[in-house]
C-alpha cells in the first residue's frame, strides 16, 4: 500500500496485524479450539486496516504523541465482528472475504457465529488496555467504550445492518439510502475519529470536528465500495464483485449511476476535511486519507 500523507500504510498495517497477533497469542485461552482458531482467521486475514489507520491520524492531529496502536486494534476486532456476521447465510451469504474463504465457509456457520460474539469482549479487553496503555483512566475508558459500542451495536452497525437486509429488493431514495450506510458503515468510521480525538485527549469542539469528518468520509466509504462492487472484479477487490446485484440491494451506483456516485463521494471527502478546517484541526494525513478512500481500486 502506498504512502499517504506522511503515513506509510504498509507500515502502519504490518503494526496493527502485529498487536492482534499479540492478543491472539494471549487472550484466547480457554476457548475452544475450534471457535479460536476462527478468531484468528478473521482477525489476522489482512484488511486495509483503514479504520485503525483515521484514528491514528486523528491521534496524531490533536497532538497525541504516545503509541495508539492497541486502541486502533480495538476498532478492528469490532470491525472484524462485523464482516464475520455480515458473510453469514442468514446475512449477505458470501463466499469470499479478503481474497480467501469468509470464516463460516472455512469453519462452518456454527463456529462463525460464535466467533463473531467473542469478538466483543475481545474488543472490550483490548480496549481496556490500550485505556490503561495511553493512562486515560476509569472515566476516560467509560468514554471511549461508550462510543465503541455505541457504534458497534443497535444504534449503528446492527440497525445499520438491519434496514439494510430488511431493504433487499426495494429501490431506496438517496436520503433512505444514506440513513442505512450512516449506521452499517459509516458509524465505526466515525467512532474510529473520534476516538483518536478522545484518546489525545482533545477539547469537545475537537472531537465533535474528528466525528463530522469520520461521519462524511464513512459515506464517502460506502459510495467507493458501491463503486467498485459495479465495475471491479472479484480478483481485484479480494471479495466477490456484483454483490450488491445479486441481492438486490440499493447501493449509490444504482441510485445516482457510476459517474454520479464518483462525485457524490468526492463532494463528501470535500465536505469532511472542511469540518477539521473550521475547527483548526490539522488536516493533512486525515485529508490525504479521506483522498485514498475514494479514489482506491480496491
Amino acid at each position: 500500500m502506498p504512502d499517504i500523507g506522511g503515513l506509510s500504510l504498509s507500515v502502519d498495517r504490518r503494526a496493527i496485524d502485529d498487536t492482534l497477533a499479540e492478543f491472539c497469542a494471549t487472550e484466547l485461552d480457554g476457548v475452544e479450539p475450534r471457535v479460536a482458531d476462527a478468531i484468528r482467521y478473521s482477525l489476522l486475514g489482512g484488511g486495509k486496516r483503514l479504520r485503525a489507520m483515521l484514528l491514528t491520524a486523528a491521534y496524531e492531529a490533536v497532538g497525541g504523541a504516545a503509541d495508539c496502536r492497541v486502541l486502533a486494534a480495538a476498532v478492528e476486532v469490532i470491525h472484524a465482528y462485523s464482516l464475520v456476521h455480515d458473510d453469514l447465510p442468514c446475512m449477505d451469504d458470501d463466499d469470499l472475504r479478503r481474497g480467501r474463504p469468509t470464516t463460516h465457509r472455512a469453519f462452518g456457520v456454527a463456529v462463525a457465529t460464535r466467533a463473531g460474539y467473542l469478538l466483543v469482549p475481545v474488543a472490550a479487553q483490548v480496549l481496556a488496555e490500550a485505556a490503561a496503555g495511553l493512562g486515560l483512566g476509569a472515566a476516560g475508558l467509560g468514554r471511549l467504550a461508550a462510543t465503541l459500542f455505541q457504534a458497534g451495536g443497535i444504534e449503528g452497525m446492527v440497525g445499520g445492518q438491519w434496514l439494510d437486509l430488511e431493504a433487499e429488493g426495494r429501490l431506496l431514495d438517496l436520503s433512505e439510502l444514506m440513513t442505512v450506510h450512516r449506521g452499517k458503515t459509516g458509524a465505526l468510521i466515525r467512532a474510529a475519529c473520534t476516538l483518536g480525538g478522545l484518546a489525545g485527549p482533545a477539547d469537545a469542539r475537537t472531537v465533535e470536528a474528528l466525528g463530522r469528518f469520520g461521519e462524511e468520509i464513512g459515506l464517502a466509504f460506502q459510495i467507493a465500495d458501491d463503486v467498485l462492487d459495479a465495475t471491479g472484479t472479484s480478483a481485484e477487490l479480494g471479495k466477490t464483485a456484483g454483490r450488491d446485484e445479486a441481492l438486490a440491494k440499493s447501493t449509490y451506483v444504482r441510485v445516482l449511476g457510476v459517474e454520479g456516485a464518483r462525485a457524490e463521494a468526492e463532494r463528501l471527502a470535500g465536505r469532511a476535511v472542511d469540518h477539521l478546517v473550521r475547527a483548526g484541526v490539522p488536516s493533512s494525513s486525515l485529508g490525504a486519507l479521506a483522498e485514498y478512500i475514494v479514489t482506491r481500486s480496491s
